[in-house]
């Protein structure tokens, strides 16, 4: 008996290597986790993702990054034929540039499709009825925005950018412009989200405001900044509201005080996305390739 007691310390210890060298259980089975490269924390597609992640026991590392990062990453991965797994929405660039694929979902943790809406303050009404109607009457579609993403990305400013499509489009554009105009012109503080999509947008709108005769501050904040002060009215309006899944807690926080002009765009998509080469369909098949995602 006493062998015995003296050998217990020596069999855990064994154990407890044993566990630490090969892993200790989890979805994936064992060995090192996978890694989903995602964007700025606090996004509302990390808060999914970290849902889909519990909800799949996937025994993956959700990491931090921006969306810049992330498509660095893909593309570095897309030149060398590896595997990698992105956190991901439409629109975006990236998907006329690569073969892309998103992931099935299943269990929906993702939602289904989305629309960006419009958001204004309380009083934008009253305080600049054309901007207001301008925002109003703004609706674009996925392949216009993936456009103005397209030049940017291929090295226009988002200025440069906006104001080419605005130019191509002039006809679409000038169903947003009310008749009626200000004689007296202000300043219209718009904020976004540093998302690729985003920053097309915003700055669309921007310049047709700047060419009706507006001053407009454009401010680009995380997602919980911009959301607290359109709340706030510091902002006068945002053109980046996700919903209802991405930024519908946020959106509910606020929702008595501002004012919801409904969709600028409408067939929005997030979700976990991989180059088309990767042979695996859905996200309930990852634990089983997690090795290749690393």
């Amino acid at each position: 008996m006493r062998k015995s007691f003296k050998l217990l310390p020596l069999a855990a210890a064994l154990v407890l290597l044993t566990a630490v060298l090969f892993g200790c259980g989890g979805g994936g089975g064992g060995g090192t986790q996978g890694k989903i490269v995602g964007i700025e924390p606090g996004a509302g597609i990390m808060s999914a993702t970290e849902k889909a992640v519990e909800e799949y026991g996937l025994d993956y590392q959700l990491q931090d990054s921006s969306s810049a990062a992330m498509a660095a990453s893909l593309q570095k991965a897309i030149n060398n034929k590896e595997w990698i797994v992105v956190t991901g929405w439409t629109p975006h660039w990236k998907f006329a540039k690569w073969d892309l694929k998103y992931l099935d979902d299943p269990k929906k943790v993702y939602g289904g499709e989305e629309h960006v809406a419009t958001i204004v303050r309380t009083g934008l009404k009253d305080d600049m009825p054309e901007v207001y109607a301008m925002l109003d009457n703004f609706y674009w579609t996925p392949a216009d925005m993936e456009a103005v993403m397209l030049d940017i990305q291929d090295g226009m400013t988002p200025d440069e950018a906006a104001d080419q499509w605005i130019r191509d489009n002039q006809e679409e554009v000038n169903k947003w412009i009310p008749e009626q105009q200000a004689a007296e012109k202000g300043t219209v503080t718009l904020g976004y989200v540093e998302w690729d999509s985003e920053v097309a947008s915003t700055h669309v709108v921007k310049n047709v405001l700047e060419d009706m005769g507006y001053e407009v501050n454009a401010v680009s904040v995380d997602a919980g900044i911009m959301w607290t002060s359109i709340g706030t009215g510091e902002y006068d309006a945002i053109v980046s509201a996700w919903l209802p899944g991405t930024h519908g807690d946020y959106y509910n926080k606020v929702k008595d005080k501002v004012v919801n002009l409904g969709p600028n765009l409408e067939g929005a998509r997030i979700g976990l996305v991989v180059p088309a080469y990767v042979t695996i369909d859905s996200i309930e098949e990852l634990n089983d390739v997690k090795d290749k995602f690393q």
